[in-house]
Formats: C-alpha cells, structure tokens, sequence
C-alpha cells in the first residue's frame, strides 16, 4: 500500500460500494488513491456536506474490491490499494504503524505509544493519544485498525462496531491456523 498526500482538497470525489459479508461497504477515492473505506450503515469518515461526489470506477476502487474479495475468502491478501489519506502527522505516524501490523496478530495501544515514543526519541507517549488516531483511521479494514485491542487484550471500539471487530479477528485468525 502507498500512502500519499491529496494534493487538493477541492478535486472531486469519487464513491463506490462493496458488498461484503459484514454489510455494505462505501470507498471514496481521487485520481492518486483510496480517500475512505467504512461501513455504509456508520457515519463516514471523509465525506462532509460540501465534498463534491461523483461515481464512477477508478483503478483504485478495482484495487480495493480486489484486496477485499481476497481478504473475505479467509486469504491474506496480495493487492497492493494506493492510499491517499489527509490527517494529521500524527494520525499518519500511526496509520503507518497499523499498517505494519501482522495479518492475524493483535497489538495493544499502549505498545503502539510505546514504539512511537521511542520512534521520536521521547520517553513516553500517552496509549489515548494513540487511541484517538486509530479511532480517526479513514480506510476501515485496509489499515487494519481492528488489530489493536485494549491493554488487557479485550475488544476497545472500532468505528464498525465491536462485533464487525471480532468477526474480521476470528476470520484472520481462523485463516492463520489453517
């Protein structure tokens, strides 16, 4: 997956839809890549009153439904999906670390802020802090911010919902052990 910068906030958006086996799900995307992937029963991430919609098929979109379709058949999948995602230095410091994650492993928050604080030379870096930017993740599933759970190990929000959460989790899981 690339990661990229939106080179103009004003370029329209494009919205496609991907059933999945978890409910329907919507991606928004420009020309350089995948802009949203969320749950269309859920608020979406990216889209606000005023973006500029338009529908039609980019090369990312067929991308993502192809690194879907692999991922809901229980496979790990191979497609590479062209990311073009606005945050935050920070949110992106951390989406990079989701995206590092393991197919079929978990990592807890606070072992993300504890790898990011290292990162930056500091001595500490809050879990809550790091909380906040993977609630903020705008590409459900892709950037697989269902794979950090609570220091306990327990499910802690997911944007999909707890359910979606442990349902993509076992179904990793179940294609790891196979």
């Amino acid at each position: 997956m690339i990661f990229e910068e939106r080179e103009r906030a004003e370029e329209p958006v494009f919205l496609a839809r991907y059933d999945s086996p978890l409910g329907e799900i919507r991606m928004t995307g420009v020309e350089q890549g995948l802009t949203g992937l969320w749950f269309a029963d859920r608020n979406s991430p990216v889209l606000s009153p005023e973006t500029p919609i338009r529908t039609g098929e980019l090369p990312v979109f067929r991308q993502a439904k192809r690194w879907l379709d692999q991922y809901f058949s229980g496979q790990e999948p191979t497609e590479t999906v062209a990311l073009c995602l606005r945050g935050t230095p920070f949110q992106k410091e951390v989406w990079r670390l989701l995206l590092a994650i393991p197919y079929g492993t978990t990592v807890t928050y606070g072992a993300l802020a504890v790898e990011i604080a290292e990162n930056r030379g500091q001595k500490e870096l809050s879990p809550q802090a790091v909380g906040g930017a993977v609630g903020r993740n705008p590409v459900s599933i892709l950037v697989p911010c269902h794979r950090v759970v609570g220091a306990d190990g327990g499910l802690t929000g997911y944007a999909g919902g707890l359910w979606r959460k442990q349902w993509l989790l076992n179904l990793e899981n179940k294609a790891k052990n196979c």
